[in-house]
């Protein structure tokens, strides 16, 4: 979100620099002052480190005699230089292939997904873990092959490819903004047991991050600007909207238009990602529905275009037709597109925050969802959108299919069992340690 002449200053890609060399970050203003800037970045809601020698991540860990115990912030080891701002209090300056760059990325995007949301949610979101800890640490790790978040913490990894390049998540404006979408979510509907909830939560909590982190991505300026010229409006051609956590010029963890439906989990499901992507999938085009919509009130385009753009799932053949239409419309009408895309997208962005705040803690399901953002819709505009909602949820077989049980055990890949729902009240199942062994791990003189 954009904001001139207030806050503090940072440059954020919007796409990773290794998929796009050339492309320049964008200057974008958060809305800390930058008078209360501190080193790191910190602030009083956030600081960001680089630990030196933090070779565990958090969570669950075995002590020096095998007792286990809750690891949990701050790290209390050594940690590389922090990045500084300038004299301003402003972080727009640092060089970019400076390490502190990365570290102001990271704080910048998550930053930046916050002031995002807070707008659209009309008041300040607050940690879960606020009772035990003031501020989130979020630590660059390139040594993890991952990035999550848990009670007070964000670890912010690399992907290692095979070849040994190190594609650091710390420019990844995605895997930031999606990991900040899973503290927005435990904010506001609370962390359940995981064995007390089904698969559909599970799946759900990973389709709002992604979610979360898609609206974000999208108040970026010069994002607007390419996905449109690239598009010429045609928002269901593969572009760069809906490519989640960019790992290449091809390659990403995955897609936000995809074709994805429930009856692929209908006999079980084993991974929370894959089993999040129906969801994922019918709120994308009920955007880009949305955002049709917009271009036929504006007489952009034709109602048929719009139909039959509807259609492309069970028509490919039209493809051409439809992008030869829309790349007629485009020209001499970009500022009316940009329009009615802002206005798709923050009309996207209000009835979320709106279901996020009434969803329950247990028992959620996507056909339980789709009917809230219905209702949602319902009170905000008097039920404009209601087919566009409903035809999408119906093409995803949500409220048809039921999701079966989960069939394997969480691996390493899962978050839903993982340090991402530890609470502080699990170390009362642990067994006690020996003074000794507090002793060593209160030192940090072992690896564990």
């Amino acid at each position: 979100m954009r904001r001139e002449k207030a806050g503090t200053r940072f440059r954020l890609f919007h796409r990773p620099p290794w998929v796009q060399p050339d492309l320049a970050p964008e200057l974008v203003w958060v809305s800390t002052p930058s008078s209360r800037m501190k080193p790191g970045p910190s602030d009083d809601r956030m600081y960001v480190i680089e630990p030196i020698g933090k070779d565990h991540a958090y969570g669950v860990r075995t002590g020096p005699y095998g007792t286990p115990f809750l690891d949990l912030p701050p790290w209390p080891g050594r940690i590389r230089r922090p990045a500084f701002p300038d004299r301003s209090g402003h972080f727009d300056r640092l060089p970019l292939d400076a390490p502190e760059f990365a570290q102001a990325h990271a704080y910048g995007c998550v930053r930046f997904t916050l002031d995002v949301w807070e707008s659209y949610f009309g008041r300040r979101i607050g940690w879960h873990f606020a009772r035990d800890f003031d501020r989130l640490e979020v630590l660059l790790r390139t040594g993890l092959d991952n990035a999550l978040v848990g009670y007070g913490f964000m670890e912010v990894g690399a992907q290692h490819e095979k070849d040994g390049a190190v594609v650091p998540f710390a420019l990844n404006f995605d895997v930031l903004a999606h990991e900040t979408g899973h503290l927005i979510i435990y904010d506001t509907i609370g962390v359940p047991d995981p064995t007390a909830v089904g698969g559909e939560y599970f799946g759900f909590h990973e389709s709002a991050a992604d979610i979360a982190a898609l609206i974000a991505v999208s108040h970026f300026e010069s994002l607007i600007d390419s996905l449109l010229e690239d598009t010429s409006g045609n928002l269901y051609s593969f572009n760069e909207l809906d490519r989640f956590a960019e790992l290449s010029a091809t390659k990403q963890v995955r897609l936000a238009s995809n074709s994805v439906k429930l009856s692929e989990f209908a006999h079980g499901w084993r991974d929370e990602h894959a089993l999040s992507q129906p969801l994922t999938g019918a709120i994308f085009d009920i955007l880009v529905d949305i955002f049709q919509e917009g271009l036929v009130a504006r007489r952009l385009i034709t109602r048929a275009l719009a139909d039959l753009t509807d259609a492309i799932r069970h028509h490919p053949e039209h493809w051409t037709v439809i992008q030869k239409a829309f790349d007629t419309a485009y020209p001499g009408n970009e500022e009316r597109f940009r329009e009615a895309f802002i206005e798709a997208r923050d009309y996207s962005g209000q009835v979320l925050a709106e279901a996020w705040k009434q969803l329950p803690l247990d028992l959620l399901d996507y056909a339980e969802f789709a009917e809230l953002l219905l209702a949602i819709d319902r009170k905000l505009s008097g039920g404009r959108y209601q087919q566009e909602m409903m035809e999408s949820f119906a093409w995803r077989e949500i409220g048809k299919v039921k999701v079966g049980p989960r069939l394997a055990r969480p691996d390493e890949e899962s978050h839903a069992f993982s340090a991402r729902t530890i609470v502080p009240e699990m170390s009362n199942f642990f067994p006690k340690m020996t003074y000794r062994e507090r002793v060593q791990v209160m030192r940090g003189t072992w690896r564990g």
